[in-house]
């Protein structure tokens, strides 16, 4: 955080043509959000608002054939309003305590937060899912449910969420996702 993000934010600045201010949070919080989306490593855990675009993601890199009949895809359902109201956020990205922040930044410079239906999370935790485990057993409140799919639905799956316009090209504004779009429909990769 030190020298890495400073690092990076100074390439950056140049090229979206902002200069994020990494000690107002809500301009950290856009920053880490953005680099997020573009495969920086950052502390951020991605969600959506929509099960929709969950789907399209828990299906993106399945194959289009040859896939086992047992396989599965998995989507997280994370209860945000009742885990806010349970448990105090950090204002700080790496505060010493165990947490997990739920985050909705700034969509600065990023034209993929809106269409995605971003919401982030932030932690220091390396295993989210025991820790919510365990968060739940001591409140007795569920927080995360899972919804297992069938791998070989991928397909069908795929085509519906195109109908409603969930695809690629949209999620991805840009010649990268225009790209990526077009060349699953020609070649089905």
């Amino acid at each position: 955080m030190e020298e890495d993000i400073p690092a990076l934010q100074r390439h950056l600045s140049g090229i979206v043509g902002y200069h994020y201010d990494l000690r107002d949070p809500l301009q950290n919080a856009a920053f880490y959000n953005l680099v997020q989306h573009h495969g920086f490593p950052t502390p951020l855990l991605d969600w959506t608002f929509s099960p929709f675009i969950s789907a399209y993601f828990a299906f993106k890199h399945i194959p289009r054939f040859g896939v086992s009949s047992s396989e599965r895809v998995r989507i997280f359902v994370f209860d945000k309003v009742g885990w806010c109201a349970g448990f105090q956020s950090s204002g700080i990205v790496m505060p010493p305590m165990l947490h997990l922040t739920m985050l909705e930044p700034l969509a600065l410079n990023n034209p993929r937060m809106v269409p995605q239906q971003s919401v982030s999370s932030v932690t220091n935790i390396d295993d989210v899912e025991s820790y919510l485990t365990l968060r739940q057993m001591n409140s007795g409140n569920v927080y995360l449910r899972v919804i297992d799919l069938p791998a070989a639905e991928r397909n069908e799956v795929m085509q519906e969420l195109a109908l409603m316009g969930i695809t690629a090209g949209s999620l991805f504004p840009g010649v990268d996702g225009a790209c990526e779009q077009l060349r699953d429909r020609f070649f089905g990769i």
